[in-house]
């Protein structure tokens, strides 16, 4: 794609620096504060927990070789209870906020809870003196309810996790077909020097 460009001078780390400015919105965070600080806390502890859990580590090590660092089991914990209690506040905020609540549907509600439930369920099994169920049962919940939500990705609003890195690419690979698309774009909004 690039090969055909009229402008192949594409700026690949201005591209890795706007991709993780969207994955890390701290700029954006002013305008409904609680909210993205709440949303911000909640991917955080949704994607460190399932990647760099040790027991998730060594079952992939087990099943096809692949390995590296774990955090601890007491800061899985910590990010485990925040995954959860911003998956309720989440809820809440979008229930309690009226231009939230006009745009929300069900699956908006329903996503959060359901990635809180691998959550739970893993935090029992992790501590079985205060689970009150059994340790079978309670695994068996973990590890259907973590694979009903790999196969939710593609259908919901999870898809995210793997659409936003790439529609940044592709965003400003398209800037450059023809030569100075952009630049001309930008003149024509009167957004000349801006990121549009």
């Amino acid at each position: 794609m690039v090969r055909r460009a009229g402008n192949k001078n594409v700026a690949y780390l201005q591209v890795l620096v706007a991709t993780v400015k969207w994955l890390f919105p701290v700029g954006h965070v002013r305008q409904r504060f609680l909210f993205s600080l709440t949303t911000l806390t909640f991917h955080i502890a949704i994607i460190v927990v399932p990647i760099f859990l040790a027991g998730h580590i060594a079952l992939l090590k087990s099943g096809i070789g692949l390995s590296w660092p774990a955090i601890s089991n007491g800061l899985a914990d910590v990010l485990t209870v925040t995954a959860v209690v911003t998956a309720v506040l989440l809820v809440l905020q979008r229930a309690t906020a009226r231009d939230s609540r006009a745009l929300s549907r069900f699956s908006d509600y329903a996503l959060p809870v359901l990635i809180a439930v691998p959550f739970i369920s893993g935090f029992l099994v992790m501590h079985p003196t205060w689970n009150p169920f059994s340790y079978d049962a309670m695994l068996f919940v973990h590890v259907m309810s973590a694979n009903a939500l790999l196969v939710l990705i593609p259908l919901t609003k999870l898809s995210h996790m793997v659409l936003l890195p790439a529609t940044q690419l592709v965003s400003e690979l398209a800037w450059h077909f023809p030569p100075d698309a952009g630049k001309k774009v930008g003149v024509e909004l009167g957004k000349e020097g801006q990121p549009i």
